[in-house]
């Protein structure tokens, strides 16, 4: 994150507290280029042909397979609020193993942890 401190070593709600702060000000001195993309990506989520579900569970493998920490808990927490179970997850992270290979174990261990905390925060 900006400060330096690794996406995982935050509790969720900072995390999400810090990347609401950040995205203020990179949209409050973007240039129109960046607020189309930023715009894009948030419509690109929403329910069409495909539930909004799935769209997270496919962010969540691609963010996954490309190591994006920020991407990968961002999407976890996403998938969370639209209902998916633990067995879709883990799933699609076996997906994500697949096709990203050995490499993403370490972001697929973290991710089932973040998981593991919200599952278990009841929200």
């Amino acid at each position: 994150m900006a400060d330096g401190t690794p996406v995982f070593d935050l509790d969720i709600e900072s995390w999400q507290a810090q990347r609401e702060k950040l995205n203020e000000h990179t949209l409050q001195n973007a240039n129109l280029e960046i607020k189309r993309f930023f715009s894009l990506d948030s419509q690109t989520y929403r329910a069409g042909a495909l539930d909004a579900k799935t769209k997270e569970l496919l962010g969540l493998v691609a963010s996954a397979v490309l190591r994006c920490d920020d991407c990968i808990l961002y999407h976890t927490i996403r998938c969370h609020e639209e209902g998916t179970s633990a067995a879709e997850y883990t799933e699609a992270m076996n997906v994500a193993l697949v096709v990203g290979g050995s490499i993403v174990i370490p972001h697929l261990r973290r991710a089932m942890a973040r998981w593991k905390e919200l599952e278990e925060s009841g929200k």
